[in-house]
């Protein structure tokens, strides 16, 4: 009966080359997604980031203060422009007027216009280069 020592053993050589190959795989794999969401990234709409920035801090209780509303414009990304508008009864506004192909998003908010007075309004955040 005899017993052979190598069984079920791999060739030094081949076994990096196996993993040579699965490391070169995962690397460009990694590339490829890398680059589809850098993409992505790119394409996005900054002014709703930013509208939500503005609203966590501009809000209490679910309500909306337009006062300092001029402050907003901190939440603007660097490198970025931004207006910041907010309509009820009257319209409180920051930032330079937006140029027509801008990111932008609008959405309803409910407006502390005085203690007690609660209006509904819209906040509008637009954000360019």
């Amino acid at each position: 009966m005899s017993h052979s020592s190598d069984r079920g053993t791999a060739e030094p050589l081949a076994a990096l080359v196996a993993v040579f190959a699965v490391t070169v795989g995962i690397a460009l794999y990694a590339g490829v997604i890398d680059e589809a969401l850098a993409g992505s990234q790119a394409e996005r709409n900054r002014a709703a980031p930013t509208a939500d920035l503005i609203e966590r801090n501009h809000s209490t209780a679910g309500l909306f203060d337009p006062s300092g509303l001029s402050q907003s414009l901190s939440a603007v990304p660097d490198g970025y422009s931004g207006n910041v508008t907010v309509r009820a009864d009257r319209t409180w506004t920051a930032g330079p007027a937006p140029p027509a192909n801008t990111d932008s998003v609008r959405r309803p908010v409910s407006i502390r216009a005085a203690p007690g007075i609660v209006q509904r309004g819209t906040l509008r955040v637009s954000v360019w280069r």
